[in-house]
């Protein structure tokens, strides 16, 4: 297990600071829907239901649209949502993997191509980019909740891989079948984590220039912006003033 890994994992998600409050809500309750819907509705025994909700508790999300969320799954009128996984090449050649979860396969299929296209990137097929990274599951904390030393004497003993340490905080990453039982160690030991979630972890990163940096973003947002995309991945590193330019 590395300590002190230098891996940056580029994960752009639409915050509240530069996105409409509504449309992230709206994204984090379809997810919470989805997960009660396909599990069981207590957070408790629904890993992915815990994740969704700790997700939208980290955008203040209200308590009662949590709720309402969760109770949606219920309803015998609420929509039926399939994840889907689009996978591709942005500019520079650089493989980004798409979440979404929708109610009309063609429509979403058609808007991913488009904006791929439109970005100068290209869609590919499932499998096309994907070897390149790694599924796992990762559980994050704040800094102040252990030192790096606390936190990755924890991870070991819980089962966990790696563990990333720096000043935004700590990020420790597992297996997705340990995913559970790791959070619940580590909850025990700190409390409960700002994030516990599935993610694409790329097995190597490619630096890019300022120019393509700034297109990937602006292919990223572009993806980010449509209703059915989930969670955005790429496997690129920018340099650090591009990466302030960017969410200045």
């Amino acid at each position: 297990m590395a300590g002190h890994s230098q891996f940056k994992n580029i994960m752009h998600r639409k915050g509240k600071q530069d996105k409409v409050r509504s449309k992230v809500f709206g994204k984090l309750a379809r997810e919470i829907t989805v997960a009660a819907k396909l599990g069981q509705p207590d957070p408790a025994f629904n890993p992915r239901l815990r994740a969704a909700i700790l997700a939208a508790r980290a955008e203040n999300m209200p308590k009662d649209n949590i709720e309402r969320a969760v109770k949606k799954a219920t309803s015998t009128d609420s929509e039926n949502f399939d994840d889907m996984r689009y996978e591709g090449y942005g500019p520079g050649g650089v493989a980004v993997i798409v979440e979404a979860l929708t109610d009309n396969h063609n429509r979403t299929a058609g808007e991913v191509r488009s904006i791929f296209t439109k970005a100068g990137g290209n869609l590919g097929t499932t499998g096309s980019v994907s070897f390149m990274f790694d599924h796992v599951g990762v559980v994050e904390y704040d800094a102040k909740a252990a030192s790096a030393d606390a936190m990755l004497d924890a991870a070991i003993d819980a089962g966990a891989d790696d563990v990333v340490s720096t000043d935004d905080g700590h990020q420790v990453f597992t297996t997705t079948d340990n995913l559970r039982d790791v959070a619940k160690a580590l909850e025990a030991k700190f409390g409960e984590a700002r994030k516990a979630a599935m993610l694409w972890k790329p097995q190597n990163t490619v630096a890019v220039d300022d120019e393509t940096g700034e297109k990937l973003f602006k292919l990223i947002e572009a993806l980010d912006d449509s209703d059915d995309v989930q969670n955005v991945y790429a496997n690129f590193e920018v340099s650090e003033s591009l990466m302030q330019k960017m969410s200045a």
